[in-house]
C-alpha cells in the first residue's frame, strides 16, 4: 500500500510545567474539560435545539447575523443570501451551497472528505485501536457499539473531520454504497473542540452518535456523525432526524432490504450544529491516501486517497 501521509503533528513528550510553558492554552483546556464532566450535557443541547428553531423574526434574524458574523460564515456560498429567506436559525446553519460551490473528485477510484473541516486525525488503525489525540486511542468496537463489522475494519484506515460553526454542515458519500445498518448510540455530548478532544479519553466512543454502515465495492465503509455539546441533534436523508429525542440503549436498524443506493458525493445526512464525522475502511480498500495531518483544512468532495 503506498501511503503518501505519514506525517503527523506529535512531538515528543514533555513534564507538565514544561508542557504549560510551551503551552498557556494547556491549563484552560484542562479546566474546560474537568468542567464539562459536571454539565447537564443534553439539557443544554436541548436548550439550543429550541432556540435555534424559533420562528419570530426579529430573534432568528438576530442569532443569524450574530452567530453567523462571529464564526465568519462565508454567505457568498449559500444558494439563499438572504436572511428573510430563512425560517429560523437551524434552517441558516444546514443551509444548502450554490450549485458548483464544491468540486466532487473526479476520479472513479477516490474516497473523498464526507464534510467541510479540519483533519483531527487520520491515517492507519492500529489493531483495534483509533487514534483520537496524542496519549489518547479508542476501540473501533466501543466507536461501533460492538456491531459485528468491528472486526473488518482492523488494521484499516480512517479520517476524522472536525466541523467549526463556520463549516458547511451536510454530510456526503466518500465513496459509492448501500446502507446496510443504521446504528443510534447515546451517550454524554462533550465539546469536540480540539482542546477537549486532547483531554477527554474515548470522547468520540463516549459522546452520542450515529453510525452508518455501508456495502460498497471495495468492503464495507463506516460513516459516523459524532454529537457534541449544544449539537447532539443529527438527521440522515433515509430515517430524518434521528436525535433527539434520545434513548437510553443502542438502537440498530437493519436497512439493507431498503435499496438505499447513494453515490459517491450525494449528501447522506446533517449536523444541527457543529461536530465531528469519522469514515472508516478496511486495510483492503486503500490503495493510497493523500498528504494531510492534523489541522489541515478540507473541503467536502476533496480526494482523501484512492480505493483499490
Amino acid at each position: 500500500i503506498s501511503i503518501t501521509a505519514r506525517r503527523t503533528c506529535h512531538g515528543a513528550g514533555t513534564p507538565a510545567a514544561d508542557q504549560l510553558k510551551e503551552n498557556p492554552m494547556g491549563l484552560f483546556e484542562k479546566l474546560f474539560a474537568a468542567i464539562q464532566y459536571a454539565l447537564p450535557h443534553h439539557f443544554l443541547s436541548g436548550l439550543v435545539n429550541w432556540l435555534m428553531r424559533i420562528r419570530f423574526k426579529p430573534v432568528k434574524n438576530l442569532l443569524i447575523a450574530v452567530v453567523g458574523g462571529i464564526a465568519g460564515v462565508d454567505w457568498s456560498e449559500a444558494r439563499r443570501q438572504e436572511y428573510a429567506d430563512y425560517d429560523c436559525f437551524n434552517d441558516f446553519f444546514t443551509r444548502e451551497l450554490q450549485d458548483g460551490a464544491r468540486e466532487i473528485d473526479p476520479d472513479p477510484g477516490a474516497f473523498v472528505s464526507p464534510s467541510d473541516g479540519r483533519i483531527s486525525q487520520c491515517g492507519r488503525i492500529t489493531n483495534n485501536l483509533i487514534l483520537q489525540a496524542k496519549g489518547h486511542h479508542y476501540s473501533i468496537r466501543s466507536l461501533l457499539a460492538n456491531d459485528p463489522a468491528s472486526a473488518e475494519f482492523m488494521n484499516g484506515f480512517f479520517h476524522t473531520i472536525y466541523l467549526s460553526p463556520r463549516d458547511y454542515h451536510r454530510v456526503h458519500m466518500p465513496a459509492n454504497g448501500v446502507l446496510q445498518r443504521m446504528i443510534h448510540v447515546p451517550g454524554r455530548a462533550f465539546s469536540v473542540s480540539p482542546g477537549t478532544v486532547r483531554q477527554v479519553p474515548g470522547l468520540f466512543a463516549r459522546n452520542e452518535r450515529v453510525v452508518s454502515l455501508f456495502a460498497t465495492p471495495h468492503g464495507p465503509m463506516a460513516v459516523v456523525l459524532v454529537g457534541a455539546m449544544l449539537v447532539s441533534s443529527m438527521d440522515t436523508v433515509w430515517a430524518g432526524t434521528v436525535t433527539p429525542p434520545r434513548g437510553r440503549r443502542v438502537k440498530t436498524g437493519d436497512w439493507s432490504r431498503r435499496d438505499i443506493q447513494l453515490k459517491k458525493g450525494d449528501e447522506m445526512g446533517r449536523f444541527n450544529m457543529g461536530s465531528t464525522v469519522i469514515v472508516l475502511l478496511p486495510p483492503g480498500a486503500v490503495s493510497a491516501i493523500e498528504e494531510l495531518e492534523p489541522g489541515d483544512i478540507v473541503q467536502m468532495g476533496q480526494k482523501l486517497g484512492r480505493l483499490r
